[in-house]
């Protein structure tokens, strides 16, 4: 069962979740965005990218990005077979 720890007050802040399988999963109070990683570190810094993804930063995903690409092109990860 995983486990949580709060960082925050006044609804800001990180919480930190245990997870069952090691990792550890950090969620942002105020906007709701959540990554993981193996460590705390790991996980602000997935954390940190993701708020900068919702919030807008990043490059769009293009036409010419997705040409290459073919439905079925990948094998399917083994927990999708």
């Amino acid at each position: 069962m995983a486990s949580a720890t709060r960082d925050a007050s006044d609804g800001e802040g990180v919480e930190f979740i245990h997870e069952d399988d090691g990792s550890i999963t950090a969620r942002d109070i105020e906007t709701a965005v959540a990554s993981f990683g193996e460590t705390k570190a790991e996980a602000l810094r997935m954390l940190a990218e993701a708020i900068e993804l919702h919030e807008g930063g990043g490059e769009p995903v293009t036409e010419e990005d997705l040409e290459d690409t073919e439905p079925g092109d990948k094998e399917l990860p083994e927990f999708m077979r």
